[in-house]
């Protein structure tokens, strides 16, 4: 089974929260703040009103920053994903 998100939206897997702080301290679950950074998994055709048409400007294998409170985060499988706005990307990790 696949999933093909429509138009503007975006399909993310979250990257993993530290478990680690710096000084050595492993931190539980609880107290992990998830991190706004996001690999690409899919994304929708975009949105295609002549003039005004909106074309998608992340693909698949992207590493991006998202706002926080934005998505919504499903089970897809044995994996957690979640579909956001192509607007609520604020940036494109690059190398």
């Amino acid at each position: 089974m696949r999933i093909k998100p429509l138009f503007d939206r975006v399909v993310i897997q979250q990257l993993n929260a530290q478990e680690q702080t710096k000084g050595g301290i492993l931190l539980p679950s609880s107290s992990q703040e998830k991190p706004q950074l996001a690999k690409v998994v899919c994304v929708g055709d975009g949105i295609g009103l002549g003039e005004k048409s909106v074309p998608i400007l992340v693909k698949p294998g992207d590493t991006i920053f998202y706002s926080k409170f934005s998505g919504m985060e499903y089970k897809f499988g044995n994996e957690t994903l979640t579909i956001i706005r192509q607007s609520d990307i604020l940036a494109i990790l690059e190398d």
